[in-house]
């Protein structure tokens, strides 16, 4: 977690989306657009866009039905695209509820980088003993040391009462407190036996829900990296930072009400990774 940030996604100062309106020029710097085809060059490259399709249909339909020349096995071919999530077997074991035991690869190193995002962008760090808990079971001995004071005054009593929290970090009765990450991707930056630097991508939520609350539910976009140490046999975190976007642009999803949002934090509940 960011030692300057406090709170892994806190961007619950602006809650307002500004909707951008892209040119009618190519948005990524290209030329204008072109003018319209003529209504028959148009109607050429419908009729054989159609053609290549049903060709393409024909020829997938023979491809499940009639057999192959092909030399290779077909329980050999590929079942997954490039932009496919990739992965062999996810982690069994929990510490706390925690993901933990991950595989000493590079894999491993992501899905731990992943999971601590996760635990480290929940309600459970606005209070003391939890947050305290997560502090030693995801970091080295000397960092997890280190970032107990600087966590404490972080989350001060004032810091929470802005939150709409109470001294214990508890939400007043009828609303619900939201603070929840979920990772879209990850990559490693740096690998070794001993060390790896691990950046996730992903979208955070952090806000109050209920009629009372001056603080809605907003989301974030944010790029969280770990420098990883392989410790006492699991990966661990020596230091983390992060850093705004890659954000996309909004949409025109109408803005769910507060009783809907808090609907949702309490079907839904969130995921641990493994890639």
């Amino acid at each position: 977690m960011s030692h300057g940030d406090e709170q892994g996604y806190s961007d619950y100062g602006d809650t307002g989306h500004t909707r951008t309106r892209l040119p009618d020029q190519d948005p990524y710097g290209g030329a204008p657009r072109r003018p319209g085809r003529t209504p028959s060059r148009g109607l050429i490259t419908v009729v054989g866009v159609v053609v290549l399709l049903i060709a393409a249909i024909a020829f997938a339909n023979r491809g499940d039905h009639s057999p192959t020349t092909s030399s290779t096995p077909k329980s050999s071919r590929p079942h997954t695209s490039p932009t496919s999530p990739t992965g062999t077997h996810p982690v069994q074991t929990k510490t706390n509820g925690i993901p933990s035991d991950f595989a000493h690869t590079e894999q491993g190193a992501q899905s731990a980088a992943s999971n601590y995002a996760v635990a480290l962008g929940s309600t459970a760090m606005f209070k003391k003993d939890s947050r305290d808990a997560l502090l030693h079971l995801l970091y080295v001995p000397d960092a997890a040391a280190r970032l107990q004071g600087e966590m404490d005054q972080a989350y001060s009593a004032d810091f929470l009462s802005k939150m709409g929290l109470d001294a214990g970090g508890n939400a007043p009765k009828g609303n619900t407190f939201v603070s929840r990450v979920s990772p879209v991707g990850a990559t490693v930056q740096q690998y070794s036996d001993s060390k790896a630097k691990v950046a996730v991508w992903c979208v955070g939520l952090i806000g109050m829900a209920g009629n009372s609350s001056t603080d809605p539910v907003t989301s974030s976009w944010k790029t969280w990296t770990f420098d990883l140490q392989w410790s006492d046999g699991d990966w661990k975190i020596a230091d983390d930072s992060q850093k705004d976007g890659p954000s996309p642009v909004p949409g025109d999803d109408t803005a769910a009400t507060s009783d809907e949002i808090s609907k949702a934090i309490e079907e839904y509940g969130g995921f641990t990774y493994a890639r």
